[in-house]
């Protein structure tokens, strides 16, 4: 793998004091009283830490949508409870006020069009734009893959085969297939648009948990990162064989990725650590190259023109 000049990361967020406490574990104790505390307790605690909602900052349109995308990812109240838990959570969690955008004075021409996605709380995600014109998304809690017409306005929804898959990233091939990672399921899928049929490719190895980003090379050879299993994977859908390769740093949790200049090397964020990594693409050997900054953690990812790889990412800083 030759060398590739690297940019500096910019840095778009800083995770501070409130990000700090949000990683510290809380109990039912520290939820406000109320008649659907302990309903809350039991539907939320069983998916995540109830700080994600003593951290969370939502109008109460937001709640009532997180409280859908929990209904779609497998939680099970009754209508009433349904309410009841919508109504505690705008009481007890009101949304605090948001930083007021600064108006620049000049010239600007900018238009805004939404298209409501079929399923309430299906957590649209990774928008993939194809060459007919359609902007594919991932249903992720809703177990779909959606199309939009922006010509028309017409959504449609692909349920996937395997329940609770929980669609994440998006890619599309030559023949017009749509490819995703299973994100819950551990497996990469393929939609015939056409037909509808979802073809399954499960992951090799159990511990591969967690596949996240997808791209193809130049050969038509898909890669995938594996976040949690701190994990990068290759999938030839000529002959569905999955190679795996472990990141050499602990934890490194790899995330966004891009096809270098050249088209010989992928590209990844480890956002786990101050690092990104470099792949060679026939024989998945890896080169890490640290950050500067050693609270970096890198998200996303380019490759411009010119060879040089740009990152984008967190500065972590500890608490004060």
């Amino acid at each position: 793998m030759k060398s590739i000049p690297i940019a500096a990361v910019l840095t778009f967020c800083v995770v501070s004091v409130a990000a700090a406490q949000e990683s510290k574990s809380a109990t039912p104790s520290d939820l406000p009283d109320g008649a659907a505390k302990q309903t809350v307790v039991t539907l939320c605690s069983g998916c995540h830490d109830l700080s994600r909602i003593i951290n969370a900052n939502h109008t109460a349109a937001e709640w009532r949508n997180v409280v859908n995308m929990m209904i779609a990812a497998g939680a099970k109240p009754s209508p009433s409870e349904k309410d009841a838990v919508a109504q505690y959570l705008i009481e007890n969690f009101p949304g605090k006020p948001k930083p007021q955008p600064v108006v620049i004075a000049g010239p600007v021409a900018v238009s805004f069009r939404e298209w409501q996605a079929p399923t309430a709380g299906s957590r649209p995600h990774d928008p993939l734009a194809t060459p007919d014109g359609a902007i594919w998304y991932t249903g992720q809690m809703a177990n779909t893959l959606g199309r939009v017409d922006p010509a028309t306005g017409a959504v449609k929804e692909y349920p996937l085969k395997t329940p609770s898959s929980g669609p994440h990233g998006l890619a599309d091939d030559k023949d017009g297939h749509i490819w995703f990672t299973a994100n819950f399921a551990g497996y990469i899928g393929e939609l015939n648009p056409e037909t509808g049929a979802v073809k399954e490719y499960p992951l090799p190895d159990p511990a591969a948990r967690d596949p996240h980003t997808l791209l193809f090379d130049t050969d038509g050879v898909l890669w995938f990162t594996v976040q949690n299993a701190n994990m990068i994977g290759r999938l030839d859908p000529k002959t569905g064989e999955i190679k795996l390769a472990t990141i050499p740093t602990p934890n490194a949790r790899p995330y966004g990725m891009a096809l270098s200049a050249d088209g010989q090397s992928i590209f990844l964020d480890l956002f786990g650590t101050n690092k990104i990594a470099g792949v060679d693409r026939h024989s998945m050997a890896i080169k890490e190259y640290p950050l500067p900054d050693g609270g970096s953690r890198p998200r996303r990812i380019a490759v411009s023109g010119d060879g040089i790889v740009w990152s984008a990412g967190l500065i972590r800083r500890p608490a004060r």
